[in-house]
């Protein structure tokens, strides 16, 4: 995970007046993940290690990447393209350590009972490139899976711990997968499962405000390993930016009352200077003649607090191309209805995006890109609105009652002018996209909110 970009004077007096609003508040430049995993360090101290751990990998051998099993001091593990490595590029506390390749899965073929943290040491194998990798955690004996926490990267030749909240019960088994492919080599060590010894107190989950409180949908990685899922958290929204497309996936931020001032909209439409070096960066000219707006995933009008925070809606990555009769009707009128709900005592958290290609504009026609070709032109354009009344302790407030507004429109000028003839249900959405968009949210909520089209 990225650390805390510096703050200036002037940002920090800033933060420490809005954090006034709200108790637990966060700065926004933190991942709810990190977050979690703050707190969940703090109390690591009264956890009890699960027996047989941590598994150093010193007590088995296998000296080739062919997938076989070996039996450790913990219990059975599968290595599928992994060996375990006692050379001197190894980074190792030891002798040995795991070593695994290209996509490579290190795997537990035993359960254990519970697991609040694990921990694993990690490191990049000798003078390869950095490499990226997930934990996955299966409840029913391996017969399904799923992630545990964010992708982690190893850019360090040193072992160095990266921590999840797994806060599991009952049976469960975990497994490394290497996602990053390539020659490049990760070493794995010290892999540790702790549970609690009944003197943990649980902790609050933090991270009211935080533009990814109702979670990462598509567990977007701020490194440039992930050109198409490039996760950029900044102060006033969050986003998973597509490099190929020239556009955001997806666009996530809060609204509450100190969000909304009289600050006038700036128009500064202006390239995003700090997308990674050597990638194309959108132009306020890039959509001219193309009969598509520059539509704002977080709109401008969301943002009238200060002219920094609205003139940040205007860079050209958080922008789209959107007909017309989209981005000034239905699209509009939702935005303008989701303020309201905020001035009349509610907070909301949206999530918005794109997918597919091929819209059209007020040229007539389906245009699948626009910019010589460097800016895709989606064919829908969503929206998912999670409402609260103002208070604190978002995320545990959220329940199967809590309102939730999702919305599917085709990127078309022939729209209907009434954006709740496109309401949906969050489950349609995440069909149609591919992404899990409350993933915070607890799962039998999730069930309930997600089944339902709104109707308010």
């Amino acid at each position: 995970m990225k650390a805390l970009k510096k703050l200036s004077l002037m940002a920090m007096l800033c933060l420490g007046l809005a954090a006034c609003k709200k108790e637990n508040q966060l700065t926004p430049e933190t991942s709810v993940f990190e977050q979690k995993l703050n707190t969940k360090a703090a109390v690591a101290g009264t956890q009890a290690v699960t027996a047989g751990f941590p598994e150093t990998f010193e007590s088995g051998t296998k000296g080739s990447y062919a997938t076989a099993s070996v039996t450790l001091s913990s219990g059975s593990w599968s290595l599928n393209d992994a060996l375990i490595g006692n050379l001197a590029a190894d980074a190792k506390n030891g002798s040995q350590s795991v070593r695994i390749r290209n996509t490579g899965i290190l795997s537990m073929n035993f359960d254990v009972n519970g697991a609040d943290i694990v921990t694993i040491a990690h490191a990049k194998y000798g003078t390869d490139a950095n490499s990226t990798w997930q934990l996955w955690y299966s409840t029913n004996g391996g017969s399904s899976w799923q992630q545990s926490g964010s992708t982690i990267t190893s850019s360090s030749t040193s072992l160095t711990t990266a921590t999840f909240n797994t806060a599991i019960s009952g049976n469960v088994r975990f497994q490394i997968r290497k996602i990053s492919g390539g020659t490049a080599r990760i070493n794995i060590d010290d892999f540790s499962i702790s549970t609690g010894d009944g003197t943990t107190t649980p902790p609050t989950t933090p991270g009211d405000d935080s533009h990814l409180l109702m979670g990462n949908p598509s567990n977007a990685v701020a490194s440039i390993t992930y050109p198409e899922n490039y996760l950029m958290e900044r102060t006033y929204y969050s986003s998973s930016y597509s490099k190929t497309r020239g556009t955001p996936n997806w666009v996530s931020w809060h609204i509450g009352s100190a969000d909304l001032g009289s600050t006038p909209r700036q128009d500064d439409f202006r390239s995003d200077s700090t997308l990674p070096s050597g990638w194309y960066q959108v132009s306020s000219s890039s959509y001219s003649g193309s009969g598509f707006d520059r539509g704002h995933n977080c709109p401008s009008a969301d943002r009238t607090a200060s002219v920094a925070a609205n003139s940040s809606t205007f860079l050209m990555s958080n922008m789209m191309p959107q007909a017309p009769n989209n981005n000034q009707g239905p699209w509009a009128d939702l935005e303008n209805y989701t303020r309201s709900l905020v001035t009349a005592g509610n907070e909301v958290y949206v999530i918005c995006g794109s997918y597919g290609s091929g819209g059209t504009g007020s040229n007539g026609g389906i245009t699948y890109t626009i910019d010589n070709g460097r800016v895709n032109v989606p064919s829908n354009t969503w929206k998912v609105i999670v409402v609260l009344p103002n208070g604190n302790n978002d995320l545990s407030r959220v329940t199967s009652s809590t309102r939730v507004i999702a919305v599917n429109l085709p990127n078309t000028n022939g729209l209907n002018t009434n954006w709740k003839t496109y309401r949906t249900t969050v489950n349609a959405v995440e069909s149609a996209t591919g992404y899990d968009i409350l993933s915070n949210v607890p799962v039998a909520v999730q069930n309930v909110i997600e089944a339902v089209t709104d109707n308010q």
